[in-house]
């Protein structure tokens, strides 16, 4: 474990940071797996492809447009849904993959993560 030592600041150096508005463990862990699926070029491209979709699309249809091979991209799209991103629903043999309407909504908010808190606004405002 480490240990903090204090910051000591002379007189007139610096003002108080201000402190990002608070979230919750589960947010901040559910937000980290999004980011580190959609850090990944083919993910991000694997993603993208699917959300631009008016329908599901096939996994032959996914394959067929990256140059990776079939089992990285049935990898790659594991992780994206395990990440909340996309979900998969099975007709016969064939998988198809539509976003996750959470996932998107988890997308949308991120800009708040990065929010000063409400509080610390009132301070400095």
């Amino acid at each position: 474990m480490k240990t903090r030592l204090p910051v000591i600041q002379p007189d007139l150096c610096c003002d108080v940071p201000v402190e990002p508005a608070a979230i919750s463990d589960e947010r901040r862990q559910r937000v980290l797996a999004v980011f580190k699926a959609l850090a990944d070029g083919t993910r991000f491209d694997v993603f993208r492809l699917i959300a631009a979709q008016p329908e599901p699309i096939c996994a032959c249809d996914i394959v067929d447009r990256f140059d990776v091979s079939q089992p990285t991209i049935a990898h790659h799209l594991k992780v994206l849904r395990e990440a909340g991103l996309i979900t998969v629903s099975r007709q016969g043999v064939w998988a198809y993959y539509a976003v996750e309407a959470a996932g998107i909504d988890l997308l949308d908010s991120t800009p708040d993560l990065f929010a000063a808190s409400t509080g610390d606004l009132a301070l400095t405002g």
